[in-house]
């Protein structure tokens, strides 16, 4: 067993975890750390999706009472009915057009450079978001959301199949755009996730299963328990994060974080792997 594949696994967990539901993109994060670890290649890229199932156990955790409430109402609760609908309506873009683009996405777009560029584009959005305080809020909760808000919800987060887009951001930014207030924006985010996340796993494991192998099961389950425990923490702090604060530290962030990369790979001072 190669410990220190192990370690960089752990490692990937916990970036995947921490930034899976913050406006900064995890799969952008997970494109740089694996190029600063080495940890690159087809099996790499399989590992970066598949773990993001880790950090969804973190959410349906947090959220188990809805969850659960929201299976067992589905044959007599119409609220139960109408909230599963608006999510499945809101995953259906993202989930053709990953189908659709998914490949050409990854052979063109994964590179440190367009993650980079990305983040630095995002925050120019949130930014540009948060300075329109006088937008009327429309809807409060989740429950109040129409199939029309879910679809549209579901539109802007196919900009995530960019790297550096960041999936959470385009939807909970996108959510309050709308006319969603930033705690539906966030709580529809995150059970968007569940499904969007699940099936990519899923998919890519079966689409790649040629370049894994029996050898890698250790490599995933490490990096889906550190997955699950820093999404854990990250999903019960953004929650008492939003009630009070917005967005804006978050793209003041990727805007340093997004120049930092360019700057080092402009200058040769750190080597980005593709």
């Amino acid at each position: 067993m190669d410990i220190m594949l192990l370690v960089k696994a752990a490692i990937m967990g916990i970036v995947e975890g921490l930034t899976e539901f913050l406006p900064i993109s995890s799969t952008g994060h997970l494109i740089l750390a694996g190029s600063l670890l080495n940890f690159t290649g087809e099996a790499a890229k399989v590992f970066d999706i598949a773990i993001q199932s880790g950090a969804i156990f973190a959410v349906v955790l947090v959220y188990w009472q809805r969850v659960r409430d929201t299976i067992t109402g589905l044959g007599s609760d119409a609220k139960a009915r109408k909230f599963t609908l608006n999510v499945l309506i809101g995953f259906l873009p993202a989930a053709v057009a990953g189908v659709l683009f998914s490949k050409a996405i990854k052979a063109h777009l994964f590179t440190p450079q367009v993650v980079a560029t990305t983040f630095i584009l995002g925050a120019f959005v949130i930014l540009w978001a948060e300075r329109r305080t006088a937008r009327a809020v429309r809807v409060e909760t989740v429950d109040d959301m129409t199939p029309l808000d879910a679809l549209k919800v579901g539109v802007v987060q196919c900009l995530a199949l960019v790297p550096g887009t960041s999936r959470s951001g385009s939807t909970i930014i996108g959510g309050m755009l709308f006319g969603l207030s930033r705690k539906a924006a966030t709580d529809f985010s995150f059970f968007l996730a569940i499904p969007i996340l699940i099936g990519a796993g899923i998919y890519s494991l079966y689409k790649e299963r040629h370049a894994l192998s029996a050898a890698d099961a250790p490599m995933f389950l490490v990096g889906l328990v550190f997955s699950f425990l820093s999404a854990w923490v990250c999903v019960r702090w953004l929650l008492r994060y939003v009630a009070t604060h917005n967005f804006v530290p978050f793209a003041w962030y990727r805007i340093v974080f997004g120049l930092i990369v360019l700057g080092t790979w402009w200058t040769g001072a750190v080597t980005w792997a593709e």
